[in-house]
């Protein structure tokens, strides 16, 4: 059994939030640089090198990405032999955003009582976290900054069986036209398929992780994604919604078995600011 000190949970988690709210990734910016190069549209192209030159400030001043610094999503593999030691694990997650957004000034959008009062923590807390055993004994962090407008438009259809390939491919474009410029594309589609209506929505989640253009090793999941992100990109929305050829970077589709009476189809969009850093300890 290999011990896992909970304060050095919190300081990972600390600067994982920052670098996550000041950084992009390179598989991102990269996408983005392509896309400037090859949009149609005028106002799409000008849109996309706005949003680089904003990367490339946040950077810089190490500021954030956006003004919305995203709910505080967290995933944990755990491995099985290991032990945290010195606190609770929970808690030395949830001190780690609260020390990443009151030390970085991001703002802190989590308010308690949703449907009544809405006052904010203040601290950026509770995060949403998702923990995972797996073999070993070391601790994977991931966190993914999430911002309201993107996932305000989330879905989720709980298909039949007889909705088949096209049923998702109706669902998902459906869901991506109709959102239009609130999540700030061009985006990331995360979908996930099968399981129950909470295991597809992790899912759909999950998916956004993935490196932009690292498909699916399923060779039909694959096509799948390439057909989808086709297809979107010909709705005509484009970057910010100003029109052109740039509505999505990448979909990435997920799958899991599902029971024989139903096809659970969630969607999960991620905004142009693809937040998520990770760490092994």
């Amino acid at each position: 059994m290999r011990d896992i000190d909970a304060g050095e949970v919190t300081k990972t988690v600390t600067r994982l939030f920052l670098e996550a709210n000041y950084y992009l990734t390179d598989d991102v910016l990269d996408a983005l640089e392509t896309a400037e190069k090859t949009e149609e549209s005028e106002a799409g192209k000008e849109v996309l090198r706005q949003i680089i030159k904003n990367a490339d400030i946040a950077a810089k001043e190490q500021i954030p990405l956006c003004q919305d610094c995203g709910a505080a999503v967290v995933f944990l593999e755990l491995g099985q032999d290991a032990h945290i030691a010195g606190g609770d694990l929970n808690a030395a997650v949830n001190e780690g955003v609260r020390q990443a957004y009151e030390k970085g000034y991001l703002r802190k959008s989590m308010v308690r009582h949703p449907f009544s009062t809405r006052v904010n923590t203040k601290d950026n807390t509770p995060a949403i976290i998702h923990t995972e055993i797996v073999p070993g004994n070391k601790l994977k962090i991931i966190v993914v900054p999430k911002g309201g407008g993107a996932e305000n438009m989330s879905r989720l259809v709980m298909l039949t069986p007889s909705a088949g390939r096209q049923g998702i491919i109706d669902n998902v474009l459906k869901a991506v036209d109709e959102a239009g410029s609130n999540p700030c594309p061009p985006v990331i589609v995360g979908v996930g398929i099968g399981g129950t209506a909470e295991k597809t929505l992790l899912l759909a989640k999950k998916a956004l992780l993935r490196q932009i253009g690292e498909y699916n090793a399923d060779p039909e999941i694959a096509e799948l994604e390439k057909e989808l992100l086709e297809k979107i990109n010909r709705l005509g929305i484009g970057p910010m919604g100003y029109g052109g050829r740039t509505t999505a970077l990448a979909v990435n589709v997920e799958i899991f078995p599902a029971h024989i009476a139903g096809m659970p189809l969630a969607i999960n969009l991620n905004c142009h600011n693809a937040r998520h850093k990770e760490a092994i300890l």
